[in-house]
């Protein structure tokens, strides 16, 4: 799969008293598009509760370049950047584009999978993994042993 992405409608409640985006709206459009490139790949919210794992993250990051107000066309892309050679643990990226031309942000997520029952981190389904290897990737991607 060479590219996902979404678009984003920017509502009347998604502008802060400057009347352009929240900064924490940023992280929610990251998180809807994670997960849509999740659900519509087959990892849907049954498929994580049969196998008793979620997603968790360990660091989000967003570089802010330009500001996102009302009446903007946004398309927001999921990349992944790094996997571990267990598939347990990724870096993935988001691009927020405005007006289809100007990068608005960059969204860099680092996280892994839960088992919901031990409470740990753990490793996903063999079922599941092929998600990783159709999944868009970044410039740079790399795949990194755990250690």
């Amino acid at each position: 799969m060479d590219n996902f992405e979404k678009k984003i409608e920017v509502r009347w409640a998604d502008l802060d008293p400057n009347f352009h985006v929240l900064h924490s709206r940023y992280y929610d459009f990251g998180a809807y598009c994670r997960m849509a490139f999740l659900v519509e790949n087959g990892l849907t919210p049954q498929v994580m509760t049969k196998h008793h794992i979620c997603p968790i993250l360990f660091r989000e990051e967003c570089v802010f370049k330009r500001e996102i107000t009302f009446g903007d066309e946004v398309l927001i892309n999921f990349k992944l950047q790094k996997i571990s050679s267990d598939f347990g643990k990724w870096t993935m990226v988001h691009e927020i584009y405005k007006n289809a031309e100007t990068l608005a942000a960059v969204i860099t997520v680092d996280g892994a999978w839960l088992d919901t029952v031990a409470r740990k981190v753990t490793l996903p389904p063999k079922e599941v993994t092929h998600l990783f290897e159709r999944a868009p990737k970044a410039s740079g991607f790399s795949v990194v042993q755990r250690g």
